[in-house]
């Protein structure tokens, strides 16, 4: 499973909207699942530390496997930015989002997220544990 940017980011912050059920899905999901993340999902917690040190310890501490995104999923997440820019998308960049799906869709992985939109629009074979 794909473990989303913003569920580790509401644990590490102790987001007071969404922190416990942040903490709760990652309890629960670690019983049935191996808690992933990917080199994007990766970047993206690295903008709240201060080292590379600190991160991979934190990323450690709380069992993440990192996993390397498959050729087909960087293909893929393509493929959907140019659908997102056909369908006025005005973003210039593939979209983190858009990796990360993509990288799930190819490999058969769910996703844990509270931001569902762009997976369900963009990636709908993607199986999503979201709070909706």
């Amino acid at each position: 499973m794909l473990v989303d940017t913003n569920v580790l980011v509401d644990v590490l912050q102790n987001d007071a909207q969404w922190a416990d059920w942040s903490i709760a899905q990652l309890q629960a999901q670690s019983k049935v699942h191996q808690l992933c993340i990917n080199p994007v999902i990766y970047a993206e917690l690295s903008l709240t530390f201060s080292t590379v040190e600190a991160l991979d310890a934190v990323i450690n501490s709380m069992t993440l496997d990192l996993l390397d995104i498959p050729r087909p999923g960087l293909f893929l997440a393509g493929k959907a930015f140019v659908q997102y820019r056909r369908g006025g998308g005005v973003k210039t960049n593939v979209l983190a989002d858009f990796f990360i799906g993509a990288h799930a869709a190819v490999s058969g992985l769910p996703v844990l997220t509270r931001d569902t939109r762009r997976y369900q629009t963009y990636f709908p074979s993607v199986k999503l544990i979201s709070p909706n």
